[in-house]
């Protein structure tokens, strides 16, 4: 049976959303970057300095002062200072079991079709990052509920996720295998980031809404192939789909155009699956739907 669920949160300052978003302020995360574009991700707190081959930027000279400005090191280098996106996060971020990039985070979010206001359940807590960017996606009036078989990988992955929601209020993570089912009734999304997700087929079809929706990321076209023959065999699942994102950044200078030389390539597949009625096979005289 499912594991117990355990509620995980953080008080909130209710002046928050009223702060100067113009002006970095304490607690903020900043992302510092050099003329060679190198980053730096830095949480600012009163009396703290960031060190590195650069020099040494007090973050008082932050605290204050504009997002977006440029501000100088003691040794004369300038650092431009903005806020990170999710993305900027998640490479930066403290990891123990590896993170979903990006690249995929996004489509994650398209492809399941995410909204405000859904109920998630979501399998594979890792370092927090695919969590973070479902609760984001789900906003306030939404609910992620995750299930986690290692409770040693909790600790840093509330610890990265409260950075960037600070009040994860409605997230529930539950210490269990989902693999032996979803407690959770009904629910509107699945989303499994585990190595054997086709053992969760029935369990997460007992768990959907009608017209719900069930994505898996792995790692190998052979693990996709066992979770869509599960699919198909179990026979509450249509519109099976499967997908590989490759993102290629380009260079672009006044003088030259070009692709860079470095590309984020195979990271994973997206396979999606819609929970349908189940297809009523005819007779001759009752022919198939």
């Amino acid at each position: 049976m499912p594991g117990k669920g355990r509620e995980f949160g953080v008080n909130v300052d209710p002046n928050q959303d009223n702060q100067d978003k113009n002006h970095f302020q304490d607690g903020d995360l900043a992302l510092l970057l050099d003329r060679k574009s190198r980053r730096y991700l830095i949480t600012l707190a009163p009396e703290q300095v960031f060190h590195s081959h650069l020099g040494r930027l007090a973050h008082d000279g932050l605290i204050g002062q504009s997002v977006g400005g440029w501000y100088r090191t003691d040794r004369g280098h300038t650092l431009l200072a903005v806020r990170p996106t999710l993305g900027d996060f998640v490479r930066q971020m403290p990891r123990g079991p590896q993170i979903i990039y990006a690249k995929d985070l996004g489509n994650i979010i398209t492809f399941a079709d995410i909204f405000p206001g859904a109920t998630v359940v979501e399998s594979g807590l890792g370092s927090g990052a695919l969590t973070a960017a479902l609760l984001r996606a789900v906003g306030d009036t939404g609910r992620v509920i995750t299930y986690e078989i290692d409770e040693s990988v909790t600790p840093r992955a509330m610890q990265n996720i409260r950075r960037i929601i600070p009040n994860p209020a409605n997230l529930t993570v539950t210490i269990g295998d989902i693999y032996q089912g979803i407690a959770e009734r009904p629910v509107d999304r699945v989303v499994l980031d585990v190595p054997e997700p086709w053992q969760a087929v029935s369990g997460v079809a007992e768990a959907l809404v009608m017209g719900g929706i069930m994505l898996s990321f792995l790692p190998t076209i052979l693990q996709v192939h066992q979770l869509v023959g599960q699919l198909q065999a179990d026979g509450r699942f249509q519109l099976i789909e499967t997908v590989e994102t490759l993102l290629r950044p380009w260079h672009v200078t006044e003088r030259s155009v070009r692709p860079a030389h470095r590309m984020v390539a195979h990271s994973g597949f997206l396979t999606t699956a819609v929970r349908c009625q189940p297809r009523i096979i005819g007779t001759a005289s009752n022919p198939a739907l």
